[in-house]
């Protein structure tokens, strides 16, 4: 079983790299669209990809909320 990682977590992003995720995504999509795995891979790599889109997926609204805030206080001023 996959462990999820709280993508979250400040701790958790430290290394981490977005476009470095993208890329590893796009590689998984790319080996399991070719046919290159056996089955029980193709499960593995689809988890892998699945919380690697969850850590995507944070990082962007982490990032949105931050922008947000921005604006706002410039708003204020």
């Amino acid at each position: 079983m996959v462990k999820r990682k709280d993508a979250s977590s400040s701790d958790s992003m430290v290394g981490w790299n977005y476009e470095g995720k993208v890329v590893e995504i796009e590689q998984i999509i790319a080996r399991i669209e070719a046919g290159e795995l056996d089955l029980e891979d193709v499960f593995e790599q689809f988890s892998t990809a699945v919380e690697s889109l969850r850590q995507c997926e944070s990082f962007l609204q982490q990032r949105q909320q931050q922008v947000n805030l921005l604006i706002e206080t410039l708003s204020d001023e």
